[in-house]
């Protein structure tokens, strides 16, 4: 069975995306900060996307290796991403590239069939995406890179449950610019 982690760079009070999906509140990351989050898609088999989310890396990705004053590091990242299969969740696209699969269905329903799958780790990404895996308790780990920032609003990194999800830190560190990265896993 495969591992789902659902991780995200995230302010102090909670939010992925400030008022207006305004994701600028953090600032480029650290270059440390960033080797991890590549690291960590290195590490992963499979991504799954929301449409939000997809459409923000997908605007991007794709081509930044060919970007004037891309470095190493975004070049790498940028090939990973192309490379690495992918999962687009939703009801509106109607078009995915870069070795991307799009479901138009259920969406908790294809990923319970993806993670009784033998294979590696899926990381989940979009809160809205996320919300729907957290409230059908298939997510097993959460990544928070959280940034010492207030944008009192926004996008949540956790929605509304319906019951108590009990998690076990395993990992604590820290990043420059005070970005506090926690890893927790789900206590079954």
């Amino acid at each position: 069975m495969r591992k789902l982690i659902y991780g995200m760079n995230v302010t102090l009070d909670g939010y992925i995306a400030a008022p207006g999906d305004d994701i600028g509140w953090g600032g480029p990351p650290s270059d440390e900060l960033f080797q991890f989050w590549s690291d960590q898609l290195q590490a992963t088999d499979l991504s799954l996307y929301g449409r939000k989310l997809w459409r923000t890396m997908s605007s991007h990705w794709p081509t930044a290796d060919r970007q004037p004053g891309a470095t190493p590091a975004e070049t790498e990242f940028a090939r990973r991403w192309r490379d690495m299969p992918k999962v687009v969740f939703s009801s509106t696209v109607d078009k995915v590239d870069w070795n991307t699969r799009l479901v138009t269905g259920d969406a908790v329903a294809e990923i319970t069939r993806l993670k009784a799958e033998d294979g590696g780790p899926m990381d989940i990404g979009g809160a809205t995406l996320a919300a729907a895996a957290l409230r059908a308790g298939l997510i097993d780990e959460y990544v928070l890179a959280t940034a010492p920032v207030l944008v009192g609003g926004g996008t949540p990194f956790f929605t509304a449950l319906e019951n108590w999800v009990n998690l076990n830190l395993v990992e604590t560190r820290t990043f420059p610019g005070g970005v506090l990265l926690t890893r927790y896993e789900t206590r079954r």
